[in-house]
């Protein structure tokens, strides 16, 4: 079959040897991840100091929340590849986070018993829909750009991700800043600004998009359901979504007897179709993508302790005197961002020099190196912590050297994830396998949580802090360990030598030595073929 998208002039469009559209998608993203990351660096301090629940109560909230932001792409992800397509998705969700992050600057207060806490609780719902409908959406737009056998893939989501990170890093200096300095509703509104910014952004770049991510069906969006037209009945059911996460993270235990249901469903419908629908190369290949998904389970439930457990561990038990300025511990956020803002290139040169001479690591490899460097940076901020002795002050340094180690192993598992995702899967299921991979991040911030509220709180919790975080750092070295033997193994059912790109035809122009389509995916007729 073939899809006629729309001319634009846009076609040869290209920037530093990419599609000029790589570069929209990239600062949309940038000024939705300022607010989301503005916002998170603040979400744990806003709860203990300014709504007043414990430690553990707050580290359980802020695991849910975190939770359902990654759950529910695999909805988003659904309804677009069925329905709206990944432009409309993306349009429709940068809507409802610009409307939840400006409703976060409505603080009252304060305390569990004011009624402004409900409109804090409605915001948080926005942006858990909005970010359901955005977050794998626009990572599948980034991957259309391409063929799946463009050597530039790699390198495209790891530029991709420097957008992320820029604005991650932006947000959490600028509203955590403003936040902790000035007031929670000077650093959420912040976050809001940002967010308004990303969605300009990406309603300006659309014909840079070169006609990507539509729906496959747009006259079933036209047509009308109980008087209204079918798309916005989509719409209404997005903002029923609202009312319902807005019960959600009011009764955390929900989300996780959620997470358990709909990941036992989603992970047996993928396997399902990917025995009864796929021939073998290419269901071994998802269960490829199954592996590294439940491997990064692990990652995150670790990784993301940086926004609970640890951010409250500097606040109380770091010196954070740089330069004779006491630095706010919400600052402290920004700096995995910057890490990745400087190191990125330097993965995304490296994967690319090692590929061209076919030295590159596979990718279950580089995912057992980055589980390596996660446990190892627990095991020196633990080193630190003890070197100081008990009451006293971590050196800042540490904590430096903590992000620095994950970071590294983010790197080597967070881009090369979200590539091999849309490498590995057929075209028709890109969305939901996308999902699927946000689904795992999901729960590994659940669980994040859970490790967070185990941590417990000041005092002597600072103690068992550090007990906590040496025996997750020995855990994760030594799955990652195990994730390198193994990983020879897994890059078989890969099959990349056979792997083909899905909208290539023998018609088309532009073909690199690999076979891949030019910059644009498209022939002189705007045609692409599915």
């Amino acid at each position: 079959m073939a899809t006629r998208f729309e001319t634009t002039g846009k076609e040869g469009s290209e920037f530093l040897g990419h599609p000029t559209g790589l570069f929209v998608l990239f600062f949309a993203e940038m000024w939705e991840r300022f607010s989301y990351y503005g916002m998170r660096a603040l979400l744990i301090f806003y709860l203990v100091q300014h709504w007043l629940f414990s430690d553990s109560e707050a580290s359980i909230i802020y695991g849910a929340y975190t939770a359902l932001v990654y759950i529910t792409p695999v909805i988003g992800g659904y309804i677009a590849d069925k329905y709206l397509g990944q432009r409309k998705a993306v349009l429709f969700g940068a809507v409802l986070l610009t409307f939840g992050h400006f409703l976060m600057a409505f603080e009252g207060g304060g305390g569990q018993t004011d009624a402004a806490i409900n409109i804090f609780w409605l915001a948080l719902a926005f942006i858990i829909v909005g970010s359901g409908f955005l977050k794998a959406n626009i990572s599948v737009i980034v991957g259309q750009l391409y063929s799946r056998t463009d050597i530039r893939r790699d390198p495209a989501y790891t530029i991709f991700y420097m957008g992320i990170n820029l604005g991650a890093a932006g947000g959490a200096i600028i509203a955590g800043w403003l936040g902790q300095t000035y007031g929670w509703s000077y650093g959420f509104g912040a976050a809001g600004f940002g967010m308004l910014l990303g969605l300009i952004v990406f309603v300006w770049g659309k014909p840079y998009l070169l006609g990507r991510g539509e729906s496959s069906d747009p006259a079933r969006l036209a047509a009308p359901v109980m008087g209204i037209k079918f798309e916005w009945l989509l719409y209404l059911c997005g903002f029923a979504a609202v009312a319902l996460c807005w019960v959600l993270i009011q009764y955390q235990s929900l989300v996780g007897g959620l997470l358990a249901v709909a990941g036992a469903i989603l992970v047996a419908y993928v396997v399902f179709t990917a025995v009864v629908k796929l021939p073998k190369e290419d269901r071994d290949r998802i269960f490829a993508a199954l592996y590294l998904i439940f491997g990064s389970i692990l990652f995150w439930a670790l990784f993301e302790q940086a926004g609970s457990s640890l951010n409250l561990y500097t606040d109380r038990a770091v010196d954070r005197n740089i330069f004779g300025v006491e630095v706010p511990a919400s600052v402290f956020q920004s700096i995995n961002a910057i890490y990745i803002f400087l190191l990125a290139p330097v993965f995304a040169i490296l994967w690319t020099w090692l590929g061209r001479r076919n030295l590159e690591p596979s990718a279950p490899f580089k995912f057992g190196l980055g589980v390596i460097q996660l446990g190892l940076g627990f095991l020196v901020l633990v080193l630190g912590a003890n070197a100081a002795g008990a009451g006293s002050l971590t050196p800042v340094l540490f904590i430096f050297l903590i992000y620095l180690l994950h970071t590294t192993g983010e790197l080597c598992l967070s881009p090369v994830g979200l590539s091999a995702m849309n490498r590995l899967a057929p075209a028709h299921l890109a969305s939901i396998i996308m999902g699927t991979w946000f689904f795992a991040s999901a729960t590994g911030n659940f669980a994040a949580g859970l490790i967070a509220s185990a941590t417990g709180g000041e005092g002597a919790g600072e103690a068992r802090t550090i007990e906590v975080y040496s025996t997750v750092g020995w855990t994760a070295v030594g799955v990652g360990v195990a994730m390198l033997v193994i990983a020879p193994l897994v890059k078989k059912l890969m099959h990349l030598d056979t792997l083909k790109d899905d909208n290539v035809g023998d018609d088309m122009l532009g073909q690199s030595e690999l076979g891949a389509p030019d910059a644009a995916g498209v022939n002189t007729t705007g045609e692409v073929r599915t």
